[in-house]
């Protein structure tokens, strides 16, 4: 299926009509330029195929994979419009190098997602904070003095009318028919599942794309467990939103459960309760309870789409975002390990092997770079979700630095997991070095992210704290770093307290300083960082994907 046939289209685009909507005035009449590159950067991706054995699956079932896939690619045009504009396809035609349009739909758009947002193509201009959600020439004080009831809501874009007020607009009703062609093959899709909870889920996931309203299919989600192949498809994370954090972006993956590694995964989720209570923070920042009804399974992912597959790939899923479902029921989460061995192989061994001192490099192992980026997905349940001032949400507190804040907080507390689970013996015969010396290691992969990514500036925070402290060590000789353990464990527990008491706070000075101060770049890292470029390590992964590469054809 082509998603290009379903899009809004406003004729040929010039430079200057970069961020042209359907409703907008269409830009003049000219012929289409070839657009002159500047620096794009598709060799920082690392090619990776994504496939999956599909020998044990039922016809139906492969046939509802196509249709899955399908659904998916819609969300791909979708997020293409919201983070770039409508016009998208007429854009792509007109640049003429092959390998900056390569660069251009790595990056649904014109701006290097992985160095900060800078845009790659001659004439354009910087990304606009808020995307494609708002108009181009809105300011944030015009967007917080207008009464527009809802509009810190996930589900709307903003435009102006034919006066020039702003209004609000439904993803239900700006994307109506791209949305009703993906809830229709959701509907097809359920009647060949053989699970009958996902084949109803399906159906309140189709409902949920067309009405805007997603927490009943979220909550049914929760219930989801018999079920072989799965699908995360909706407007979910609201990264892409740098203006205020508020608008979520469409995206998809298609799952197929790894039944072995979930079985080995299935019982941590159950010590939430017991970790919340032992946060070091004060009680009142902890006193909520983490649901408990969490799931944790491996999957093989066999399709990205929209939002999760622009930039840096998602190699592990905690979700519903929904704090009520949080709070209420927990969250499932999807460990990616296809798209996770991808990574521990072509871009942190060699990472390793430039930045880790030789007596520590035997700590690096993929078990521990799975359990580091697991426990990070099972720490989002840890902690509070709401002010404690009763003020609402951290998430409506923190605004454009909510992500960025709730990165770096799974982030320490998921090592917070490790080391006091390794303490209870729960996690086996393990060298608890092992967490920690790949942990400092994942940390260079991920600032690697820049400062556009969420996760790339919770990284940078997270580095500099610890250099600080004196949890990682650099050799002025061999420009390699190392673990000082026991500060590894001190600078962890501070900095937990830290970030939980700004959110708990809903402190946005404080967190905003926090992210500035530290969560940047300085000389010595950019030149150990640029070691890495010079050694030809990729950033990150790109697929090739598909039902080809399934051979589903």
């Amino acid at each position: 299926m082509n998603p290009g046939k379903y899009l809004c289209l406003t004729g040929a685009l010039g430079v200057l009509a970069l961020l042209a909507s359907c409703e907008g005035t269409p830009p003049p009449e000219t012929e289409v330029q070839p657009l002159l590159t500047v620096s794009p950067r598709p060799e920082i991706y690392a090619d990776f195929t994504l496939t999956a054995d599909l020998s044990s699956l039922s016809g139906d079932q492969r046939d509802m994979i196509k249709l899955l896939i399908d659904a998916a690619q819609i969300m791909d045009g979708l997020f293409w419009r919201q983070a770039y504009g409508d016009d998208y396809e007429t854009w792509l035609d007109s640049i003429g190098n092959a390998e900056a349009r390569r660069f251009a739909e790595l990056n649904y758009g014109p701006w290097d997602r992985l160095d900060g947002d800078k845009p790659f193509i001659e004439g354009i201009g910087a990304k606009p904070l808020g995307a494609n959600f708002y108009p181009a020439d809105m300011s944030k004080e015009e967007f917080e003095q207008a009464y527009l009831p809802g509009k810190q809501g996930l589900y709307s874009i903003i435009r102006r009318d034919q006066d020039g007020n702003l209004h609000l607009i439904p993803y239900h009703v700006a994307y109506a028919e791209e949305l009703e062609a993906a809830a229709t093959l959701l509907r097809q899709a359920a009647k060949l599942a053989e699970s009958v909870d996902f084949a109803n889920y399906l159906k309140l996931r189709a409902a949920a794309l067309i009405s805007d309203e997603y927490r009943i299919s979220d909550m049914y989600w929760m219930d989801v467990r018999d079920n072989r192949i799965d699908i995360v498809i909706g407007a979910i994370e609201t990264y892409e939103d740098a203006l205020f954090g508020y608008r979520a972006g469409y995206e998809a993956y298609v799952l197929i459960k790894d039944l072995a590694w979930s079985d080995r995964l299935s019982r941590f989720a159950d010590f939430l309760p017991a970790l919340q209570k032992g946060l070091p923070v004060a009680d009142e920042y902890k006193w909520e309870e983490p649901g408990t009804d969490s799931d944790l399974n491996a999957y093989q992912v066999v399709y990205y789409a929209g939002h999760s597959n622009a930039g840096s790939k998602t190699i592990a899923i905690n979700l519903p975002n929904d704090e009520e479902v949080q709070l209420s029921r927990g969250t499932r989460r999807l460990q990616l390990k296809n798209a996770m061995q991808a990574k521990f192989d072509k871009i942190l061994e060699p990472i390793a092997d430039v930045l880790i001192d030789e007596s520590q490099r035997s700590h690096i192992s993929f078990d521990a770079f799975f359990a580091n980026t697991m426990f990070h997905e099972v720490a989002h349940g840890l902690g509070i979700k709401n002010t404690i001032d009763g003020r609402g949400t951290v998430r409506e507190a923190l605004l454009d630095v909510a992500s960025s804040m709730e990165e770096g907080k799974a982030d320490v507390l998921g090592l917070y997991m490790i080391t006091e689970l390794h303490k209870a013996g729960e996690l086996g015969d393990v060298d608890l070095r092992d967490y920690y010396v790949t942990f400092m290691a994942s940390v260079f992969r991920s600032i690697r992210f820049g400062a556009s990514s969420a996760h790339g500036k919770a990284n940078m925070v997270r580095f500099s704290f610890f250099l600080e402290s004196g949890a990682f060590v650099r050799d002025v000789e061999t420009g390699r770093y190392k673990v000082d353990f026991e500060r590894m464990a001190t600078a962890m527990t501070d900095l937990s307290k830290l970030l939980l008491t700004l959110q708990g706070d809903g402190d946005y000075e404080g967190a905003r300083e926090l992210i500035d101060t530290r969560g940047v770049i300085g000389a010595q890292l950019q030149a150990d960082l640029d070691r890495l470029t010079e050694a030809n390590i990729p950033v990150d992964i790109t697929f090739q994907q598909g039902v080809a590469e399934l051979g589903l054809e």
